[in-house]
């Protein structure tokens, strides 16, 4: 490989809540003496960031003046080859796209030009939960389509529900999550379309979600939302950023894009209300880096090694009677089920947090995402620690 995936990097008191909030409330617990914190909670990377992303931000940071800006044509022309060159997307101009600080605020954003405060919102569950919280905190009733595993344990849409909710709650918009977090599908075709077949039946706005779109596992493409049919392109505000691909998170800069004139304009006018939702001139060099042939070779690198971690730690887990799981098409998280082994053994899931805590793999609470029995786990960090974590689960914790 041309890129390091295998040197940790030392994050202490280096601005990262992965490690640094350890203990806080609400997050995961300090580990015992003589064990060292594993970050596997959080969704951000511990490898060595893109270079090419390094490189744009020094050299734009070099130059000592850092005022009023307007974003670059090369800022459009970068979203607009990758995504033609990633997602086979054609017919995107630069009108196309506006800036969000972040995809939480372009859902809510959206959802304000569409819905009255008090409306309800269908999501599938398990739920991302930045969708839960800021739904909640906006005033919106949040209705759940759970996600069901068939025959051969993949996570699908429950159609049905979904159309009967629609109805019942009479529901004007939904927030569709493609890779799906946290559950790590990756929407076949012939499913977003049947899912944008019901939406269209029944007059619901479209918000996707699409930060994962760049975490491919296993040679998986993803298939825009907007892409499936002229409604769908017509009637969907998708949602996008480097910074989930290239731990952007901490630069802030996000995306949409949005080809309905109508939708657009107004979405436009409800971010900026606040006076707040506007570009940081350095992730737009930090995109500008990310976005280019450099970038797109690192990101094939890193779905690699991400895929080889899933396939290792899917393995050691199929091994622990009582642990249940889809193993993920994208993303870089697991989410396991621990009803059955918390029952064989007599213990609830604070306990079985707990021990791995203790032992420093700081894995998260599956429950904010609506599942009573889930443990979230990101797996974006090198081998050699991955090993180490299931190493000390084998032995301390199942």
């Amino acid at each position: 490989m041309t890129y390091d995936f295998e040197t940790m990097l030392p994050r202490h008191g280096m601005d990262a809540v992965a490690v640094d909030a350890l203990g806080h409330p609400g997050v995961p617990g300090k580990p015992k003496e003589g064990f060292d914190a594993l970050p596997m909670w959080v969704a951000d990377m511990n490898f060595v960031g893109c270079p090419s992303v390094t490189e744009a931000i020094v050299a734009r940071a070099q130059h000592p003046s850092y005022g009023y800006f307007s974003p670059r044509d090369a800022y459009y022309d970068a979203i607009i080859r990758w995504q033609r060159e990633r997602n086979g997307v054609t017919g995107l101009e630069k009108r196309h796209i506006g800036y969000e600080n972040g995809v939480l605020g372009g859902v809510v954003s959206t959802l304000n030009v569409l819905c009255s405060r008090g409306d309800s919102v269908l999501l599938h569950s398990p739920t991302y939960i930045g969708f839960t919280g800021s739904l909640k905190n906006n005033g919106y009733n949040i209705v759940l389509s759970p996600l069901q595993r068939d025959g051969y344990g993949v996570w699908r849409m429950d159609f049905a529900d979904m159309e009967r909710k629609i109805t019942e709650h009479r529901i004007r918009a939904t927030v569709f999550c493609s890779p799906h977090n946290p559950c790590g599908r990756v929407w076949e075709p012939w499913e977003i379309q049947k899912a944008m077949e019901i939406f269209e039946r029944h007059g619901v706005w479209v918000i996707s979600d699409e930060i994962w779109s760049d975490i491919l596992l296993g040679g998986r493409r993803h298939t825009p939302t907007q892409s499936v049919s002229d409604w769908a392109r017509e009637h969907t505000a998708a949602l996008y950023a480097p910074s989930k691909t290239f731990n952007l998170a901490g630069l802030v800069g996000s995306y949409h894009i949005i080809y309905n004139d109508w939708l657009r304009d107004r979405q436009a006018a409800e971010a900026s209300k606040s006076h707040y939702n506007s570009m940081n001139v350095l992730s737009m060099h930090a995109l500008i880096g990310a976005y280019g042939d450099a970038g797109a070779q690192w990101v094939d690198e890193l779905c690699a090694v991400l895929t080889g971690n899933v396939e290792y730690a899917c393995d050691r887990l199929s091994r622990v009677a009582g642990i249940t799981l889809a193993k993920p098409e994208g993303t870089y998280m697991l989410f396991l089920h621990c009803e059955d082994w918390c029952r064989a053994h007599g213990k609830k899931l604070d306990a079985l947090l707990r021990a791995g805590w203790d032992v420093g793999v700081a894995w998260q609470d599956g429950r904010p995402f609506h599942d009573d029995w889930g443990i979230r786990m990101n797996l974006a960090l090198p081998r050699a620690k991955v090993e180490e974590a299931f190493a000390r689960l084998e032995k301390y914790v199942f």
